[in-house]
């Protein structure tokens, strides 16, 4: 019962220690004309990931890029919708990652990325890895790389349901103008025929009156 209990421990240790000490994710506003950059500190021979993904805002692109401690360029797209870049970092220093909308004029967009450094430390870090795991242990590490996959899965479903709503929402909005143009449109033109049909007969009822005299 202590060995169970141990070991459930460390599991949650483990997932604390992920969360405090490896990555980071974010999900914010980019104004227009807008850049936001970001820093991290990474030592060398670390492997690093960058993910991102634009989720709502104009076309859904964004610029991105990548430097390392010294300013040389790792990675440098324009105008993506989503995209995942891994590295492993050749010196020790500050990394900088931008996000620009600097090409949009009017609108702005809601940015997540996802910045992993470094693998994730042993579900037991005390334990002998030359020795053979028990079936509780290999229980708790199948448990914990399901557990991550549901994580990520989650997250990419929450990403594609608020892109979706933003997207329908738009088209909402868009139809919603379009009804209310076409209602003018056909306000306008219905007093204008009435207009023009009033005209015709008021041309034809003074002709008459000056034939009559």
């Amino acid at each position: 019962m202590m060995l169970s209990r141990n070991i459930l421990v460390q599991v949650l240790w483990a997932y604390l220690l992920c969360g405090w000490t490896f990555g980071s994710e974010l999900t914010f506003e980019l104004p227009d004309n807008a850049k936001q950059c970001f820093y991290e500190d990474i030592t060398i021979g670390t492997k690093c990931t960058l993910e991102f993904q634009v989720v709502t805002g104009g076309h859904y692109d964004v610029d991105c890029r990548l430097e390392d401690a010294d300013g040389t360029v790792l990675y440098k797209e324009m105008k993506k919708q989503y995209d995942s870049f891994t590295f492993t970092a050749a010196k020790n220093g500050t990394y900088k990652f931008c996000f620009s909308n600097e090409f949009s004029t009017f609108t702005h967009k809601t940015v997540y990325f996802d910045f992993q450094v470094g693998e994730d430390p042993p579900l037991f870090p005390n334990e002998n890895r030359v020795t053979a795991l028990t079936q509780m242990e290999s229980a708790c590490v199948s448990i914990h790389e399901a557990l991550k996959s549901v994580i990520d899965y989650q997250t990419h479903f929450r990403l594609r349901e608020a892109q979706g709503r933003s997207r329908a929402e738009d088209l909402n909005t868009r139809v919603a103008f379009w009804s209310i143009g076409e209602a003018l449109i056909l306000l306008v033109v219905s007093i204008s025929q009435v207009v023009l049909l009033r005209s015709f007969f008021s041309d034809r009822k003074t002709t008459t009156t000056r034939v009559g005299s």
